[in-house]
């Protein structure tokens, strides 16, 4: 597992760098710094692109190419690859050290902020591309109630099966245009950047966990809320608000509570409303669909069909 030596801290739910490049998110494409000046990581046009997804701080692409050269460029956020294609060879050259990497399907890159580095793939290459900002994990670490200091490590070639699994979900959904909504983006977000803490994050620090679920109260609330919004795109912000926890210990407390994840049962109340709906008769699937939530007339069926074992129209006949 080739590694370097550059850094990154979030502190106390705070991001702290020394390295100068540490910014934002000025685009809506995955950037890096040229000198003074902000350019795609990679030349061309992406084969899919995150610019219209639920996520804040967090770009994905998917990317085709044949051999390329990326001259000396500065990152200005986490970097995480992950290779979908190959074989393909790989040099890559920061911080006055080399590297040769023979990359397979499944081999994964992680570049933290303030990285000085060229690479250059000589054959072809698919990859699936996020760029995660800092505050993402500062706010992830804050949630999980970390305490003192943590830091990253570059590393050029590794495989975590976690990090590709959602990662490759990340991009099913990009590829579905968000069919499943900004909860669900949510909690992707959320379980990707705690995934990276967790597991490539050094501290000497652990988490205060929260025990239990949530009180008979505000679980009450929150479900009530859900069941008079099941026709919104509800986010995981959202919920979590309304009873004044982190979005990280919120997902925890109401799993333990409820027995699924919050998503799971935002999507378990949208079927059960739409088994109701199903017997007017008058509304057409697409309109069931739009009045509990779904994205589309094939989302409410691919869901249906996994709660009831029939399609809509199927029960709809069976009434």
């Amino acid at each position: 597992m080739p590694r370097s030596h550059r850094r990154i801290r979030v502190q106390d739910g705070c991001c702290e760098s020394t390295a100068s490049g540490a910014g934002s998110l000025l685009s809506k494409r995955v950037s890096v710094l040229v000198g003074a000046h902000s350019v795609p990581l990679f030349p061309g046009v992406p084969v899919r692109g995150s610019e219209r997804s639920p996520w804040t701080g967090l770009l994905l692409e998917r990317h085709h190419h044949g051999p390329v050269a990326l001259p000396m460029h500065e990152h200005t956020t986490f970097c995480l690859h992950l290779q979908t294609g190959g074989p393909v060879e790989m040099d890559w050259h920061s911080a006055g050290r080399t590297g040769h990497v023979k990359a397979r399907a499944g081999s994964m890159i992680f570049v933290t902020p303030g990285t000085r580095d060229s690479v250059i793939w000589h054959g072809v290459s698919q990859r699936i591309v996020a760029s995660i900002h800092p505050s993402l994990l500062a706010r992830a670490a804050k949630e999980m109630e970390l305490k003192g200091s943590y830091d990253f490590e570059n590393c050029w070639s590794f495989k975590d099966r976690q990090l590709q699994l959602l990662l490759t979900e990340m991009d099913r959904e990009m590829n579905s245009d968000w069919a499943m909504g900004a909860l669900y983006g949510d909690l992707l977000g959320m379980c990707l950047s705690s995934t990276i803490i967790k597991k490539y994050g050094r501290s000497s620090s652990l988490p205060v966990l929260l025990k239990g679920g949530l009180s008979r109260s505000h679980l009450k609330q929150v479900l009530s809320y859900i069941e008079a919004n099941l026709h919104r795109d509800l986010c995981l912000q959202e919920l979590s608000g309304l009873i004044g926890l982190s979005m990280f210990h919120f997902a925890r407390s109401f799993r333990d509570s409820a027995g699924v994840t919050p998503h799971q049962y935002v999507v378990q109340m949208r079927v059960e409303r739409a088994k109701t709906l199903l017997m007017r008769r008058e509304l057409s699937v697409q309109q069931v669909a739009s009045a509990t939530g779904f994205a589309d007339g094939s989302q409410l069926s691919k869901s249906f069909r996994k709660a009831m074992g029939v399609s809509p129209s199927q029960w709809r006949r069976m009434l």
